[in-house]
């Protein structure tokens, strides 16, 4: 019953939201304030918000059925004072729900999401060309994959791959880093050079004398201090058709037709004493250290009126001997793949449909069994990837050791708007 009330509310929104879309204006214009008549100093100003109708389990019976999320609220601001100098700040909320929201929004009663900041870096081109560009803050300038710097605001699935951000709250604050990065082109080689601090409070790390024996986990920085040494990444692609833009680090999910992009890249991460493991009482520093390879395609078919995006990478991930925490990270290896394709036909003016599916893979040395994920979905395009409707079936099984479990299967609807 609470499925097929879920289902009939999604496309009683869908209906309702088509009736009135078609009655409105969708051109969109880019908030950005022109600090002189050229146009070359300006600040570009990006609001977005994502929220989610969800069951991520339409099989228990247990759960609360269907509930609301505030899965992503952002603030971004960029400034250009000059042609070789940028300033970046990104602030925002996730992931807030009814299950973790505070009574007076002060955060004392509950866990509840925060507003924090997200980024904040200063970048100085130091060639004429775009060689080299040199910054520094708190920064998105990942290695690993592509996926691993994926923008939110064009995703061609509902979310990001989770294992691509193969780091996120071991070595970094959400996924971002706090140091100094290269970036840059070298004719058709598009690259990216970081190296950052590691956070000391890390998901699931410990100080000395509460960890176990045998135990393993992110702990290096806190336990060996500077001995847990820097975070040094990367990530090159060589762009075979069209090139993408390297002003900022958010990597687009699909360009719906606008761009013919062929990308191959790879990509690295090190990190000197990551993790810690307790043997005989004493602290054994575990070097992590990250490998990707991944292929991306974008491009228009049908005479320019439909569009393909296929996007495919593997995942080596070392973080010491039989780690993990929970499914999420773990030594071993994973693969994803997705492809989507936009209907060559609009439904009204300028709305459009793209049906997706992707599928992946993790395989831990922590566990005996590899766990999958499997997702069905579609993208109706009100105005591009500035307003948009996504739904999505989500079936993953989790790896194991065991008996096997049963596979969690849910739907999420989600509305996204960014200004």
């Amino acid at each position: 019953m609470k499925r097929t009330n879920f289902l009939v509310l999604i496309v009683l929104l869908l209906l309702g939201s088509k009736t009135i879309y078609a009655q409105l204006d969708n051109s969109y214009k880019p908030l950005t304030l022109h600090l002189d008549e050229s146009g070359q100093k300006y600040i570009r100003f990006i609001s977005w918000h994502q929220i989610w109708l969800e069951n991520q389990n339409l099989s228990s019976q247990s759960d609360q059925g269907a509930t609301f999320r505030v899965r992503r609220s952002r603030f971004l601001a960029y400034a250009q004072i000059s042609p070789r100098f940028l300033i970046v700040t990104h602030f925002g909320l996730n992931s807030l729900t009814g299950a973790n929201m505070d009574p007076i929004g002060d955060g004392r009663a509950s866990d509840a999401p925060q507003l924090f900041l997200h980024g904040a870096w200063n970048e100085f081109r130091v060639t004429k060309d775009e060689k080299l560009y040199i910054g520094a803050g708190l920064h998105y300038w990942n290695g690993l994959s592509r996926l691993t710097s994926g923008s939110t605001l064009n995703f061609m699935t509902l979310d990001n791959y989770r294992q691509a951000w193969a780091q996120l709250g071991l070595s970094d604050q959400f996924a971002r880093h706090l140091g100094v990065y290269a970036k840059g082109r070298l004719g058709k080689l598009r690259y990216t050079l970081a190296l950052n601090n590691p956070i000391s409070n890390a998901l699931s790390s410990n100080d000395l004398n509460q960890l176990a024996e045998g135990s393993i986990t992110y702990s290096g920085r806190r336990v060996l201090g500077k001995d847990a040494g820097t975070v040094f990444t990367g990530y090159f692609d060589y762009q075979f058709k069209d090139q993408e833009s390297n002003k900022l680090p958010y990597r687009v999910g699909s360009y719906l037709g606008k761009k013919t992009v062929l990308n191959i890249g790879a990509g690295f991460f090190s990190h000197a004493n990551g993790t810690v493991l307790i043997e005989n009482g004493a602290p054994l520093g575990q070097d992590v250290q990250h490998f990707s390879a991944d292929v991306f395609y974008d491009a228009p078919v049908s005479a320019g009126s439909g569009a393909i995006n296929f996007y495919g990478a593997f995942h080596q991930f070392d973080y010491g001997d039989n780690y993990a925490l929970g499914t999420t990270y773990g030594t071993g290896s994973s693969i994803y793949g997705q492809v989507g394709y936009v209907l060559p036909f609009e439904f009204a003016e300028g709305q459009r449909l793209m049906p997706y599916l992707a599928y992946s893979s993790r395989d831990f040395e922590a566990f005996a069994e590899s766990g999958n994920r499997l997702q069905i979905g579609a993208n109706w395009f009100i105005n591009g990837h500035n307003a948009k409707i996504s739904v999505e079936y989500i079936s993953t099984l989790s790896n194991y050791t065991g008996a096997k479990p049963d596979r969690v299967n849910g739907l999420v609807f989600q509305t996204h708007i960014f200004l």
